[in-house]
């Protein structure tokens, strides 16, 4: 028997809510994170975003021609993103060149790892990578500033609308997956949910 996004979370609610609800994030709703632990997260997780952007164009190479469009428009958007990274690096004067945390690696081994999955393992990842970001920065209610321009980058509708697409494909993708396959996916999806958890820990580790 198949399962579907939605009965991932629902099977795993406390590892769920870890991952998307987090004193960073509150700390960030009321502009009372220090700068240096959101500096320290942002570099870090520019550094996440170009292996996550591996990782989807890993993700598009396996995928039906009918999934195509959607994981292009996510590759166009990232590569937005990376620029805006730069950009918001350049006005707080940090160094991207700089090295991976433990947790920040360890993210990134785990998507290399699922970049050599079948399509459906990726498929998955990919839609709860996203929806984690989707949720977590819209789950404390309407930030201040500066911290209200990131939550609207990954909180905003069209974002909202993307992560729809995604799991709608994924959902595709895990009705005609293996039985083999189907037993990994859990496990896989307990992964991501800890790995988003440790991520948002990750500020503090200054």
């Amino acid at each position: 028997m198949s399962i579907t996004c939605q009965q991932l979370i629902e099977r795993h609610p406390d590892s769920w809510e870890q991952a998307t609800v987090h004193p960073f994030l509150e700390a960030c709703q009321s502009g009372k994170i220090k700068p240096k632990q959101f500096n320290t997260w942002l570099v870090q997780d520019y550094l996440f975003v170009i292996e996550f952007t591996r990782l989807l164009a890993k993700t598009l190479a396996n995928a039906p021609p009918e999934h195509f469009d959607v994981f292009l428009g996510g590759l166009t958007a990232i590569k937005d993103e990376l620029n805006w990274f730069q950009i918001k690096a350049k006005e707080r004067d940090l160094d991207l060149e700089t090295a991976k945390q433990q947790t920040c690696q360890a993210y990134c081994e785990y998507m290399q790892k699922v970049g050599e999955m079948s399509y459906p393992v990726q498929a998955m990842v990919i839609w709860a990578i996203e929806l984690a970001y989707n949720q977590a920065w819209q789950k404390p209610g309407p930030m201040v500033a500066p911290y209200d321009e990131f939550a609207d980058r990954w909180g905003n509708t069209d974002f909202t609308e993307y992560v729809k697409q995604l799991e709608k494909q994924a959902n595709q993708a895990l009705y005609e997956a293996d039985q083999e396959t189907q037993k990994y996916l859990e496990s896989a999806f307990v992964k991501i949910a800890s790995l988003e958890k440790d991520f948002w820990q990750m500020a503090y580790n200054n």
